[in-house]
């Protein structure tokens, strides 16, 4: 009876362990305290979570940083003198001389683009009017807003006062030749903003030469300069 008994040979450790809900790693260590496999899964779930937050946040980072240097980034706006148009003016000896004490009113044609995927808000803006480094005339426009990729026209009405046009040494000569040569300055505050966190102020400057015709009241020559500040 006893010799047809077969022996079973006992299980090794670590497949006693397993059966038991224990971590082979534990029985590898040599340690008394195996982990439950639960656990060990749980720890597996949240090492994937966090990995795949990671990835997530780097790739929202990368975006973000691409679209900042391409769609997104900020292009200088662009400030435009169409030209000057003399709507009000007073001359003497035979038509050649402004008559003192009087204005010459001026409607200068501006336009300001905006080049960028968001509107450009600017504040008050501001032209100033020159007489060989004198000045002669200065007007402030309302603020406003262009809109993305568009255009916006505005008039600038501006009155040169003549007392200090007479007054320079050479205003006569001038005169006798039927040209005044003058110099704008434009200034156009204003920002930009990026899905309505980044904020990035801009100031748009603009200088030119006016070659006005006093017979023809009209503008003969035109020369600007643009700078944009950011």
């Amino acid at each position: 009876m006893a010799e047809s008994e077969q022996v079973r040979p006992l299980a090794p450790a670590a497949n006693r362990y397993l059966r038991d809900g224990h971590d082979e790693d534990t029985i590898s260590s040599g340690r008394a305290t195996p982990v439950p496999i639960k656990r060990l899964r749980r720890r597996r779930f949240i090492v994937k979570c966090c990995g795949c937050m990671t990835a997530l946040i780097l790739l929202l980072a990368v975006t973000i940083i691409v679209l900042a240097f391409t769609v997104f980034k900020v292009k200088d706006p662009e400030i435009t003198l169409n030209g000057f148009n003399i709507t009000k003016i007073e001359l003497i000896n035979n038509n050649t001389v402004p008559k003192p004490g009087t204005n010459i009113s001026l409607t200068a044609d501006v336009s300001l683009k905006n080049p960028n995927v968001v509107s450009f808000r600017y504040t008050n803006t501001t032209t100033t009017l020159y007489y060989h480094g004198t000045v002669v005339g200065e007007v402030r426009g309302p603020p406003g807003r262009a809109k993305a990729r568009r255009t916006v026209r505005m008039d600038v009405d501006v009155d040169l006062i003549t007392d200090n046009l007479m007054s320079s040494s050479n205003f006569t000569a001038e005169v006798v030749s039927g040209i005044l040569t003058l110099n704008s300055y434009s200034r156009v505050p204003g920002k930009v903003k990026i899905l309505k966190i980044y904020k990035k102020h801009v100031v748009v400057k603009m200088n030119c030469t006016v070659s006005a015709n006093i017979t023809a009241r009209a503008i003969q020559d035109l020369n600007c300069k643009k700078k944009v500040q950011l």
